[in-house]
């Protein structure tokens, strides 16, 4: 019997998603998928599917990119002085910077489309499976919350990719230098300059934009839901993880708790007047995991501008397990996790966690 493990149906959702993104744009046949965040199955759908999506979309930048930054550096590198060599190396990540400069504006589309998507996604599945009052059109915290995941996104985008030219600026002067000093000859350095610029720009992060996908829909799904029980009248909500092999201590933590909507309301005025991304995560930090030197257990917690906050002490894991949250000793209460901003998900990479209303 075969069983299916996660990398393999992550492949059979890629694989969806390119034949979609096949049929539509290439043949031009009329495909439109609409994202269903709903369920846990329908998240991973979304995912896959947006990711494919922005792949699509910043796959000829990354190229160009790349080819740039390699042209700039195909010289006799022998006949160099330090000096030129600092200088063609800034000017091969100037040349490949004009490239990924166009990233940001090209995922803006699909972003668009899909934060609308989520949205409604979110509205529809709170109607029908929650039995929430809800409107038919979205709401003006829908459209700001629409607005917001896109323009955050983007800028994390933009972000991302200067992290990379400046790494890759760091591994082309050691190569470089490296390679010089190894005798070696234009060719053979070159060779080495193509591979750690396609890494860095193309291959670097093999999950990158499934990461990318994951956060901006479950935040945008969480934003949502905090937008549609305000519009409801519900006061608190509950945190609801998918409890099978795959959770991690977190989010099984995190499971059952209930947080007020007006601070989750709060959290978001915050986190909207932030622009740059370091300042968005300070107000939504992602829940991190290490041993605890002294006593050797796991520790769950989070980090604010150096800060580490502790949340809880794994007293007995359950990961790997169905149905199991494990055993927990809470370091802070649940008002101190919201204040922490741990109120709502995604709590990590790809987190399928979601919330319910409390009625």
């Amino acid at each position: 019997m075969c069983v299916a493990t996660p990398d393999s149906l992550l492949l059979l959702h890629e694989a969806r998603a390119v034949a979609d993104t096949l049929l539509g744009d290439v043949l031009r046949l009329p495909v439109a998928k609409a994202l269903d965040v709903g369920t846990a199955a329908g998240m991973d759908r979304a995912v896959a599917l947006l990711a494919a999506r922005l792949r699509s979309a910043v796959g000829q930048a990354e190229v160009d990119a790349m080819r740039e930054a390699v042209s700039v550096l195909d010289v006799d590198w022998r006949t160099t002085t330090a000096a030129q060599r600092r200088r063609l190396v800034a000017q091969a990540l100037e040349a490949a910077g004009r490239q990924t400069a166009f990233i940001p504006s090209r995922i803006q589309a699909p972003l668009g489309d899909a934060a609308d998507e989520v949205v409604a996604s979110t509205r529809s599945h709170a109607r029908r499976e929650q039995g929430l009052a809800l409107a038919a059109r979205f709401n003006a915290m829908d459209r700001r919350v629409a607005h917001h995941i896109v323009r955050t996104q983007g800028n994390y985008v933009r972000d991302e990719y200067g992290r990379r030219l400046d790494a890759f600026g760091k591994e082309a002067r050691r190569l470089v230098a490296e390679g010089l000093e190894a005798g070696m000859g234009r060719s053979d350095i070159a060779e080495s300059l193509e591979t750690a610029a396609r890494g860095a720009l193309i291959e670097r992060a093999r999950f990158y934009w499934e990461v990318v996908a994951g956060s901006f829909i479950g935040t945008g799904r969480s934003f949502s839901q905090m937008s549609s029980y305000a519009e409801a009248g519900i006061r608190r909500y509950r945190i609801e993880a998918v409890l099978d092999a795959a959770t991690t201590q977190a989010c099984r933590y995190l499971h059952g708790r209930t947080f007020s909507v007006s601070d989750a309301l709060q959290r978001f005025e915050r986190v909207e007047a932030r622009e740059r991304p370091e300042d968005v995560k300070q107000e939504l930090p992602w829940v991190r995991e290490r041993l605890d030197a002294d006593t050797g257990r796991a520790l769950l917690y989070v980090n604010r501008g150096g800060q580490e906050t502790r949340l809880a002490e794994v007293l007995r894991s359950a990961a790997g397990n169905h149905d199991d949250v494990g055993e927990f000793r809470s370091l802070v209460s649940d008002r101190q996790l919201a204040e922490a901003g741990v109120g709502f998900p995604p709590y990590h990479g790809l987190c399928r966690t979601t919330t319910l209303a409390v009625v």
